[in-house]
């Protein structure tokens, strides 16, 4: 019960700020509200997901740092299994059906290569060369990245590339070896390009254009912008959206759930979403400076940059800066799978949070510059 007092309320007030915001959305949209629909089990899956992070918050964050490569070759293996055996939802063989409810598993992937890479950085600092550190770890990420492309999850494969990067980058890396990174960066995007599937493509294309086929590939990305500029200032209240009631917008319990927002809340509601992930991103970069230890700075800033990603490449989709590509809005899109693994991330956060507190007194130098 002491832990629990001394959390980081502000960050757990964002999140619990952002997860209400998202149920109330998903109240409005859902096809059988009397029941609660969406927004019930939405609010089952918060409420165990706060259980988990009270949990994992209680933990010596520092003992997960051993699990960390085991956790990674179950991750692989279980990407493996899913391309065998897994379900296909919306042309994406990316789901395992455990007969109450479906797991995506490359949900947990992202926080499990965060560890791992968080892991492998802080321990190869003295046992590995720079460039080689660089090498070797790209290609270890690159293992989760191939397996998610092929499910074909494009949206996650950014993720996961852009977890990758950061980290390295953050961690400390010299120009030459980031323009290095840089070029493999760019080969990779035109071979990547092969293996995205011809619908995935028409998204990418129709972002510069999509009134070249408004009935199709661009459908999606029209209709998101049309509820976000409907919703003017105040919004058209909740549950009176006319493109998320009357169901011109697609996806819009998962992938357009901040259209759905704009629509009903308005500019209002569409600043108080982003001001609320700009507090958790300012209270992540804060514990990642109190970290003790640079696994923490780096689990840490690994986190803050999945959030960021998300956040980024969601929002800008639903405006029509951005390709669709799948990507749910953290604490805010529906979905068991994101939401469960989103949350337990933060139980680590919070751990690192509280041990930087019970050792208020001790100064510990940190080596930020690892690579």
């Amino acid at each position: 019960m002491n832990k629990i007092l001394q959390f980081d309320w502000i960050l757990l007030a964002a999140i619990v700020f952002l997860g209400g915001i998202g149920i109330l959305a998903l109240y409005s949209i859902s096809p059988d509200a009397a029941s609660g629909g969406y927004a019930f089990r939405q609010l089952i899956f918060f409420g165990c997901g706060m259980l988990g992070l009270v949990v994992f918050a209680s933990f010596d964050y520092s003992h997960v740092q051993k699990y960390s490569t085991p956790l990674y070759f179950w991750m692989v293996a279980v990407l493996i299994g899913v391309l065998l055996w897994g379900k296909t939802v919306n042309g994406t063989e990316g789901w395992i059906n455990l007969g109450i409810a479906r797991f995506q598993p490359v949900e947990a992937a992202k926080p499990i290569l965060i560890l791992f890479l968080a892991s492998f950085i802080s321990k190869k600092k003295t046992e590995l060369g720079e460039l080689v550190r660089l090498v070797v770890s790209l290609v270890l990420a690159s293992l989760l990245i191939m397996l998610v492309l092929k499910q074909p999850d494009l949206g996650s494969a950014l993720v996961l590339t852009g977890i990758w990067a950061g980290m390295i980058f953050i961690s400390g890396m010299r120009f030459k070896h980031f323009a290095v990174m840089l070029m493999i960066g760019v080969c990779a995007i035109g071979i990547g390009w092969s293996f995205l599937a011809p619908y995935q493509k028409d998204r990418i294309m129709t972002v510069i254009e999509p009134q070249i086929d408004p009935k199709g590939s661009g459908y999606n990305v029209i209709q998101a912008t049309v509820a976000v500029g409907s919703g003017g200032i105040i919004g058209k209240g909740i549950g009176h959206g006319s493109q998320s009631q009357l169901n011109f917008l697609p996806e819009k319990h998962t992938d357009f759930i901040f259209s759905v927002i704009s629509e009903e809340l308005g500019l209002i509601g569409s600043f108080l979403v982003i001001f609320l992930y700009g507090v958790i991103l300012y209270r992540l970069s804060r514990i990642a400076s109190l970290a003790r230890d640079n696994f923490g700075f780096l689990v840490t800033t690994g986190v803050m940059l999945m959030i960021f990603i998300q956040v980024v490449v969601n929002i800008g989709m639903n405006i029509g800066l951005l390709p669709v590509t799948g990507i749910p809005l953290p604490f805010l899109s529906y979905g068991g799978s994101s939401l469960l693994s989103m949350l337990l991330s933060f139980g680590l956060i919070m751990s690192i949070f509280l041990k930087k507190k019970s050792n208020a007194g001790l100064q510990v130098s940190l080596d930020r510059s690892l690579l």
